[in-house]
């Protein structure tokens, strides 16, 4: 695995993302400005969590979204391309703070996606039964893993954390189209957002496996 820490930043086009139900985040910066800014932070910060083995730095990497506030992160990363490591980076933080915002929710959709989507069940790492305390213990640790562990695995681990809470979301979708056809509109338009976040964040994860993401 290569990490790659020195690549020079490259600009690329901005591409807009909005994890699980947030709205896009209006930040004021010019992405144009900011891009080498952003890419140069997001190597920085990774360099930093990895080369430490003290716990308690781990924790304030994964409590920064809630420290700093998530509109902080997003002016920085959020306009990154997926295929980035500022855009895969801001994707780990704008779930977790998703999960942060209102976890009986997502534990509510991780439950319905659960069972027609075992092996991504696994491979997010949810305890039984995955009640909202559980799941929220999971994203931490998901994104700890980012510092502590295989960058790649913890982008592997929130692409299948998406398809398991994708799945959730159309499968209440199909029950609530007769009801409340608005709020089933709603969730197969998030289910299909979150699809597309957990392609990003594979090809992402085999990116950074081949010293390529940068």
């Amino acid at each position: 695995m290569s990490e790659n820490p020195g690549a020079a930043p490259r600009h690329h086009k901005p591409k807009p993302f909005a994890p699980l139900d947030f709205e896009p985040f209006a930040g004021g910066a010019d992405p144009a400005r900011v891009s080498e800014a952003a890419h140069l932070a997001a190597h920085a910060l990774v360099k930093h969590g990895r080369a430490t083995d003290d716990p308690d730095v781990t924790k304030r990497l994964v409590k920064l979204a809630d420290r700093q506030g998530i509109e902080v992160i997003a002016e920085l990363w959020a306009e990154s391309p997926a295929h980035s490591l500022p855009g895969a980076l801001w994707r780990l933080y704008a779930l977790r703070a998703a999960v942060v915002k209102d976890p009986d929710r997502m534990a509510l959709y991780f439950n319905a996606g659960k069972e027609g989507a075992q092996v991504s069940h696994v491979v997010a790492g949810a305890a039984e039964p995955p009640g909202a305390d559980e799941i929220r213990h999971m994203s931490d640790a998901i994104l700890s893993g980012a510092f502590d562990g295989e960058f790649d695995v913890a982008l592997e681990r929130f692409a299948a954390f998406c398809r398991v809470i994708a799945l959730g979301q159309a499968r209440l979708a199909d029950a609530a189209e007769l009801a409340n056809e608005a709020n089933a509109t709603r969730l197969t338009r998030d289910s299909h957002r979150l699809v597309r976040t957990a392609d990003d964040l594979e090809f992402a994860a085999a990116a950074w496996r081949n010293g390529h993401l940068d």
